[in-house]
């Protein structure tokens, strides 16, 4: 934070409870993917195999990846964040994976870049799913679109702040510090 002032609004979230609101998303996106899919093909089956886990395992860590990724493609698309000042990693001690950026965006282009991995590794996969009536890829959908839990926790106290202020990503702690532009050019 060394050249900016004290941030108007400090916007931290609880992991504990974006846990807990991670496996309530994932257990009812899941129960929709299923009521859904006994509608579209008139019944449910499933059966579980080594290789089916093998592949749900590996298509996690893909899409967990994916979603770090899509981050950063929003951070440039919609944040104009040049490649060199964006980091993508996991974070062991707090058991997260992330995505961040020491540029200031607009609390409107980082809302965009913070749902975009929901969009591309939750909702697509899941109409896929659907449409080719693959249980395995509504199963991935379920929990990527869980995961987005945290995203969706920011989002909604970004939401409440103008547009225009400035965000800046904490690079260690699920963070946000936003700055009212006026402040700014004091």
């Amino acid at each position: 934070m060394d050249e900016l002032h004290e941030p108007d609004h400090v916007i931290a979230i609880d992991l504990l409870k974006v846990a807990k609101s991670s496996l309530r998303i994932t257990i009812l996106t899941a129960l929709l993917f299923i009521f859904l899919k006994i509608v579209i093909d008139k019944g449910f089956s499933f059966t579980i195999t080594l290789w089916s886990v093998v592949i749900f395992i590996t298509g996690y860590i893909v899409l967990i990846v994916l979603h770090e990724l899509f981050h950063l493609l929003g951070f440039r698309i919609f944040g104009r964040v040049p490649w060199r000042k964006m980091v993508v990693g996991v974070n062991l001690k707090l058991g997260i994976a992330y995505a961040t950026t020491d540029q200031l965006m607009t609390n409107h282009a980082i809302r965009k870049a913070l749902l975009l991995p929901f969009w591309t590794t939750g909702v697509v996969p899941a109409i896929i799913g659907l449409y080719y009536g693959n249980g395995l890829l509504l199963g991935l959908a379920a929990v990527l679109i869980g995961g987005a839990a945290g995203d969706f926790a920011m989002y909604k106290e970004l939401r409440k702040l103008p547009d225009d202020w400035l965000i800046k990503d904490d690079p260690q702690l699920p963070k946000l510090y936003a700055y009212a532009p006026d402040r700014l050019d004091q």
